[in-house]
């Protein structure tokens, strides 16, 4: 059987056919301009595939409660024209299939734990770093919504001593997003991230703030596992410094097999950049059930 799979970011729209095992059998890539111009070659690219069921990881905030009037919407974003489009509710109408709906980062959660490094963990967090932050969330084996759903990007940290730059987070002076993500980065120190490989200074701030964050995630939510994924973490250096930072916060509060080892706790996203993309064929999958 095959599913239709659209991971939709506010930069592009990555279309997608794949089969019950998630892997990808045709793709096709669309730029986010307008609903207007972004949504009608979309819809084509999916007629006549033979779909069974569309899964939609999408970018926020996203209306996820199916007792609202406004499920499936995209509600609060800047992203111009996007706001109040329900994505959900045109698909329906021009595909006339099921529709699986979620987060862009829950999607990329749902692609790890059905056939990446999460697999058969119950409790998980997956976190994005590049043009922002987000975050998808399992807990006790279901991806958490709540209220709306998780915003991990935008908690508080405490400013690193020395830290040369300032949040680029409209809302928030000093949220991870604000701090850590790829645009601060390149705001801090005048270039993007894949141009400061060798810069150790730039890794210990940026290592300081995620790993700040990331003990306050293990105590809140005690996922089993944390996976980073996005742009900024393709710098592999990172990784030991994090874990490094971590263990040192966490000061041997938390005693567990996981706090044992850190290399497979604290881990990189497993499935070539491919999770999210393979999450909303997940989502499509669940959505014909």
């Amino acid at each position: 059987m095959l599913y239709g799979a659209l991971e939709a970011g506010g930069t592009k729209m990555v279309c997608a056919i794949g089969d019950e095992n998630g892997k990808i059998l045709e793709r096709t890539k669309i730029p986010t301009t307008t609903p207007e111009e972004t949504m009608p070659p979309i819809f084509d690219f999916f007629k006549d595939k033979g779909i069974a069921a569309i899964g939609i990881a999408c970018f926020g905030p996203i209306d996820l409660n199916k007792d609202s009037k406004t499920y499936g919407s995209i509600t609060s974003t800047p992203k111009k024209g996007w706001s109040g489009y329900n994505i959900v509710e045109e698909t329906k109408k021009a595909l006339g299939i099921p529709v699986g709906f979620d987060t862009d980062v829950n999607g990329s959660m749902l692609g790890e734990a059905t056939w990446g490094c999460a697999r058969g963990v119950s409790d998980a967090i997956y976190l994005t770093i590049g043009t922002g932050v987000g975050g998808g969330v399992i807990s006790n084996g279901k991806l958490l919504h709540g209220m709306l759903h998780p915003e991990v990007g935008h908690i508080r940290l405490p400013r690193v001593e020395g830290d040369p730059g300032k949040s680029v987070c409209p809302f928030h002076d000093n949220c991870l997003e604000g701090l850590a993500a790829g645009p601060s980065i390149k705001a801090r120190w005048g270039v993007s991230a894949d141009q400061l490989a060798d810069r150790a200074e730039v890794w210990e701030i940026e290592s300081e703030y995620i790993a700040n964050a990331l003990m306050s995630y293990a105590l809140i939510l005690s996922p089993q596992k944390i996976i980073l994924g996005g742009g900024v973490m393709h710098q592999e250096q990172l990784f030991p410094l994090i874990r490094k930072k971590f263990k040192e916060l966490v000061n041997g509060y938390i005693v567990t097999k996981e706090m044992e080892d850190l290399d497979n706790y604290i881990v990189p996203a497993s499935l070539n950049d491919d999770q999210g993309i393979m999450g909303a064929v997940k989502l499509a999958i669940d959505a014909c059930k």
